[in-house]
């Protein structure tokens, strides 16, 4: 551990100040969770606190015993990231020579003991080509759902954004594959940090009835929620290791500390909550979209390539009030 991290006597008192609040979904994410040995004492907490818990993980740690571990923790869903349909992809992307046989095998071994999973795919140049295989050994692997996640410049993010990012005419042909993939693959979808994807879904299922098509609802509870796009400081927020507060992982901008003010304080009163939440706040074309109340547009990629959070979102290609065909 850090000598900055979390106590586990401060840790569990924020748990508690959770569970005091509402019935929220606590991620326990990274860096790599499993690094910390109180992580499976923290979850009992959280669940005895009446929180639902889910593990984010890179899965290279996870065999028989740890994922009995993760079991009797209670974790109602673990998700795992890969990066590519093949060893060698996910590998050069991580850095880390058999990452990806690990992380299958950690895959497996949850499924195994009937433990819900699920896979995160950060798209990049490299493996976007590859959707359909990784959808293809998702499915393989039984799990139940599968997130896909564009690249926000900031943080690790930053270091590989430029050569390995897609561009926005690209995003916008991989979400609007991963929307009739969401029609046909019998998996939980759901395209996270892109939130253009639902100003897409909200166009595809319009174009489907004017059609005369019949328009499946969209999911409305659940770790599998059709929500809105960007919920940075509305829907989610970040805890860091050291107890400071965020909008979400992604947005280096502090809305407080839980080392000196209470959870209720900062999600109620802190000012960068109160900006984000008022979509009449959004700037450039993000401020007069039509679809603004349902995408909001990339808060932390807006911040990460301009430095404004507030501004347009840099991966849309829709231009606001335009009649646009609705490409495939």
């Amino acid at each position: 551990m850090s000598p900055d991290d979390l106590d586990y006597p401060e840790a569990c008192g924020i748990i508690d100040q959770l569970g005091a609040y509402a019935p929220l979904i606590l991620v326990f994410s990274g860096g790599e969770p499993l690094w910390r040995a109180d992580v499976f004492d923290l979850a009992e907490r959280a669940r005895s606190r009446n929180l639902r818990t889910a593990l984010a993980t890179n899965g290279t740690l996870i065999g028989p015993g740890m994922a009995e571990r993760i079991r009797a923790a209670g974790f109602q869903r673990v998700s795992v990231s890969l990066d590519g349909a093949d060893a060698r992809t996910h590998d050069e992307f991580r850095g880390q020579e058999g990452a990806f046989d690990k992380a299958v095998a950690g895959l497996r071994h949850l499924r195994e003991l009937n433990i819900s999973t699920q896979i995160n795919t950060t798209i990049s140049r490299r493996n976007a080509s590859q959707l359909p295989a990784i959808l293809d050994l998702a499915s393989s692997l039984d799990v139940d759902a599968f997130h896909l996640f564009l690249l926000v410049p900031v943080g690790c993010g930053l270091t590989i954004a430029e050569q390995e990012s897609v561009n926005a005419e690209e995003a916008e042909a991989v979400l609007h594959w991963f929307y009739d993939r969401s029609l046909d693959s019998g998996m939980e979808l759901k395209a996270t940090c892109a939130p253009q994807y639902y100003r897409i879904a909200r166009q595809r299922r319009a174009e489907a009835r004017r059609q005369g098509q019949t328009v499946p609802d969209l999911p409305g509870e659940g770790m599998h929620a059709m929500t809105r796009g960007c919920l940075a400081g509305s829907g989610v927020c970040f805890i860091s290791h050291a107890g400071e507060v965020f909008p979400c992982g992604y947005l280096p901008v502090a809305a407080g500390d839980l080392r000196r003010q209470s959870f209720t304080e900062i999600w109620e009163r802190a000012e960068v909550f109160q900006t984000l939440r008022d979509t009449g706040n959004l700037e450039g074309k993000c401020g007069c979209c039509e679809f603004r109340n349902v995408c909001l547009g990339c808060r932390a990629r807006a911040y990460g390539m301009t430095g404004n959070y507030l501004g347009e979102e840099p991966f849309c290609i829709y231009e606001p009030g335009a009649t646009r065909a609705v490409t495939r």
